[in-house]
């Protein structure tokens, strides 16, 4: 909602103050200004990345403006999901997380944290590296090493979109250009007409360059910063995991453990210690009741 509030003030405030200097609407409304530079503006996004980056491109845009953020619930049942799983390591080794682990979406222990679920790469991260764990005696180092170099993989794949668009963005008011000059060979071409055809190829031309800078001020700019900040709150859930899975491999209790991964949550939406062992203590008890 703030980024669809937040786009309508750059349109509100753009478009209203050029009608409050009289200017008139539809001069703004030059089709082939807007195939020129848009479609300059995707024909490069297509040729610069493979299929792979415009997809997941698409998928971050929708996420920034449709997907909620990840508020308090998000972060219990994370840490709850690992606090359930390590204390199943606990009670019953590695092994006892095989038939949960090798198919999460099936598993009744995950199908208790839907929110977890829902996020893909999280899912199979927390799965992959429980799998990892499993396969073998694996030191802290060592396991904090693999995770690091997975976590900087990861992180350099989902900000590939974001920077791709940015890019992009930056070449928008030289597509502007691009779409201005064409416009003045089309002035230059009429100049024995009247000074009102002329006047009117020339505000043509100008519209492009207008749009060049919109598109890479107002929106790409924008947007690309957005789908950023996007990633890091995904990485930090990925990064909770991480901390807390070196800290058990490390000897540490299971709170502890876990705690250790709740202070990698971001700090606006990061739960206090005394929450954490509030929802343990209401997790202890529903175990201890069943």
């Amino acid at each position: 909602m703030q980024k669809v509030l937040g786009a309508l003030i750059i349109v509100a405030a753009v478009v209203g103050g050029y009608l409050m200097a009289h200017g008139e609407l539809a001069m703004l409304w030059q089709p082939a200004e807007v195939v020129i530079i848009i479609g300059a503006g995707l024909g490069s996004l297509v040729v610069a990345n493979p299929k792979e980056v415009l997809v997941e491109m698409c998928h971050q845009i929708k996420g920034v403006f449709v997907v909620k953020r990840r508020g308090e619930e998000f972060q219990r049942q994370l840490l709850m999901l690992l606090y359930e799983l390590l204390e199943t390591v606990e009670e019953g080794g590695l092994k006892a997380l095989d038939e949960h682990i090798e198919q999460p979406e099936e598993s009744d222990l995950f199908s208790k944290y839907p929110l977890i679920l829902q996020e893909e790469n999280l899912m199979f991260f927390i799965a992959d590296n429980f799998r990892l764990m499993a396969m073998g005696k694996i030191s802290a180092h060592e396991l904090e090493g693999f995770l690091e170099q997975e976590l900087e993989a990861m992180e350099h794949a989902l900000l590939l979109p974001a920077k791709s668009l940015h890019k992009v963005g930056e070449a928008m008011p030289g597509f502007g250009i691009l779409a201005a000059i064409l416009g003045i060979i089309i002035t230059m071409g009429s100049i024995g007409g009247s000074v009102a055809e002329v006047g009117a190829h020339v505000a043509a031309a100008l519209v492009g360059t207008f749009l060049g800078i919109f598109m890479c001020y107002c929106v790409m700019e924008p947007l690309s910063n957005a789908m950023g900040q996007r990633v890091k709150t995904e990485l930090s859930a990925l990064e909770c995991v991480r901390t807390t899975l070196v800290a058990h491999v490390a000897g540490k209790p299971t709170l502890l453990a876990v705690d250790a991964g709740r202070k990698l949550i971001e700090q606006d939406v990061k739960p206090a210690f005394k929450q954490l062992e509030i929802w343990v203590n209401q997790f202890e008890d529903q175990r201890d009741a069943a």
